[in-house]
């Protein structure tokens, strides 16, 4: 069936950053603190208080909008945003607005680029917290400094919209400009779309998708709306302008409120800060310390150590994670045993104890230490897998566990040698069908040897030995 609509989304998300203090004051940026401690006149917006720039904020802002391909302006400013919540003291938000930081950047996923409108540095509000019929507001999170970035309107999935968000976590974890953590409000997703005719050029109306906590959230709320809209539009009626909220319980959206346009804010420059100036020559500081970003990792995993595609993308997920691979290469060198491990067992247990890399029992040299002992043929791939449970609940190192258990493999080839000259004696009816054709039967003759050396001698010298016997 032809699809008789395009789907059209644009995506907002808040990133606070991570700074030790505000954006606008020296109070802790500190999450799960106890309510309404990290704060004081500043944030609280009480009378005759000043603001003052927090700069660290403003040089994340910067790494962020050049990683991003953002041109950075060497001159922006603040405006207030006007706006009645409980959580919001002041009854403005301080932000950026004709004039950001940064703007006409891109993201390149896979040859689909998704361009950036504009990336600006904003204050967070605080927080509602509603019990029964009591409604309670935390404040700790007000003047936290965040960025705001902005697609332009051309993601075409809600797919490539998951996509790009990982994307965008992925560049924003690697800069350490965010911590990016959804379950505590420090990645904040606001998606927004709208069907058009296929082939028509305008724009059909949006609805805007607030404060999505979770990329699975994001995917479902987008595909209800593409149902929702669809049923409308093939009914012949309208859709309208609006904000909705994702109910996760029934899985469908539900009006939160008419769609704010600009005007609505009642924007105007903010008096108490003066004109935001970046000198070309920090701009040009910054640029040159950026680390290399997830794409070019990906590029010299796959192109330098010739890891597959599907690999270098596990390895990538986080820079952390990253990062081991590479200190775990620097002492062994076999960068294909290094990630299948990474890949497998490794992340195995991590997912087993919901735990990141950076929690995980074994460092980088501990872990090569035992990848060498089995890229030297030393030990099996099985003696290496008990080896490595093992360590992940004793302090032995993997030499001492191999050594304590005879588990190293034998390396006298005296005793290969006779071994396999006894098993084709005795088997000598095998010996003639290999010779007759039947060559797979040589894995018999490896299982023979195996047996008797007690598994102590690498399956592939057995089978050198044997094949050079036989022909």
């Amino acid at each position: 069936m032809d699809k008789k609509y395009e789907v059209v989304i644009g995506v907002e998300i808040h990133a606070q950053l991570k700074t030790k203090s505000k954006m606008f004051c020296s109070c802790a940026v500190a999450f799960g603190a106890t309510p309404n401690s990290n704060v004081c006149p500043i944030c609280l917006g009480l009378p005759g208080t000043l603001p003052t720039v927090n700069d660290n904020a403003i040089e994340l802002a910067i790494k962020a909008g050049l990683a991003l391909n953002c041109q950075i302006a060497e001159l922006s400013t603040f405006a207030r945003k006007h706006y009645f919540y409980p959580d919001l003291p002041k009854g403005y938000q301080i932000t950026q607005y004709k004039e950001p930081l940064a703007t006409n950047g891109f993201i390149d996923l896979n040859g689909k680029t998704i361009e950036i409108r504009r990336l600006h540095i904003e204050e967070d509000s605080g927080k509602s917290i509603h019990s029964g019929s009591e409604s309670l507001v935390d404040f700790n999170r007000c003047g936290v400094p965040l960025i705001e970035v902005v697609t332009e309107p051309n993601i075409r999935s809600p797919e490539q919209a998951v996509q790009y968000l990982q994307t965008l976590k992925q560049i924003l974890n690697y800069l350490d400009v965010s911590d990016c953590d959804m379950e505590k409000g420090h990645f904040r997703c606001e998606p927004n779309i709208s069907l058009r005719p296929i082939g028509q050029t305008k724009f059909g109306i949006r609805t805007e998708l607030k404060n999505l906590n979770s990329l699975r959230n994001v995917r479902e709320g987008l595909e209800f709306e593409i149902k929702r809209q669809t049923k409308i539009l093939d009914e012949g009626g309208s859709i309208i302008q609006e904000t909705l909220f994702w109910d996760e319980q029934t899985k469908t959206t539900g009006s939160m409120r008419g769609k704010e346009e600009s005007e609505d804010y009642r924007y105007f420059p903010e008096p108490d800060l003066p004109v935001l100036v970046i000198k070309k020559e920090k701009i040009d500081t910054i640029k040159k310390m950026l680390p290399s970003l997830p794409l070019q990792r990906k590029i010299y995993l796959v192109e330098k150590l010739n890891l597959p595609q599907n690999i270098a993308e596990i390895i990538i997920e986080t820079k952390e994670f990253a990062d081991y691979f590479d200190a775990t290469v620097k002492h062994c060198p076999n960068p294909k045993l290094v990630a299948n491990w990474l890949t497998t067992e490794v992340r195995a247990i991590l997912n087993e104890k919901a735990i990141t890399i950076i929690n995980f029992k074994l460092n980088p040299q501990q872990l090569a230490d035992l990848l060498n002992m089995l890229n030297e043929n030393k030990i099996t791939g099985k003696v290496a897998k008990e080896i490595f449970t093992e360590m992940l609940t004793t302090e032995n190192t993997a030499q001492e566990i191999a050594s304590s258990k005879g588990l190293f493999l034998i390396q006298d080839d005296d005793v290969l040698i006779k071994a396999v000259a006894e098993i084709l004696e005795k088997n000598q009816d095998v010996v003639t069908k290999y010779k007759e054709g039947k060559t797979t039967i040589v894995g018999y003759l490896v299982g023979l040897v195996t047996k008797k050396t007690e598994g102590k001698i690498s399956p592939q010298k057995i089978m050198e030995e044997i094949l050079k016997r036989l022909r």
